[in-house]
């Protein structure tokens, strides 16, 4: 089981965008935790016409329940939920 850390990369690498995994209340989780199942289960990045929200409710509670997630736009900023991933995706050309 890898570390949060890796999971963050992992969906990075995957998605094209960063997160911050955090618990259910809002805390962070510390990078070095380990536990968390790979996201390499998934073989190909979720649609650019889905929404933050979208993803973060089929992509990432179905495998890491207990868990929250904020998805970072290229500022660093949490994306909110009816943002394109495509917008949050595009904004890191901008960098």
């Amino acid at each position: 089981m890898p570390k949060v850390k890796r999971v963050e990369t992992q969906i990075w690498d995957l998605e094209g965008f960063e997160v911050t995994i955090r618990y259910e209340d809002g805390r962070d989780v510390r990078g070095d935790r380990q536990g968390l199942p790979s996201y390499t289960h998934l073989e190909r990045a979720a649609k650019k016409n889905m929404t933050v929200a979208q993803w973060i409710n089929q992509r990432f509670r179905r495998y890491y329940p207990g868990f929250d997630v904020d998805v970072l736009a290229g500022d660093g900023e949490a994306a909110q939920g009816r943002t394109l991933l495509r917008t949050v995706r595009d904004s890191y050309d901008d960098k």
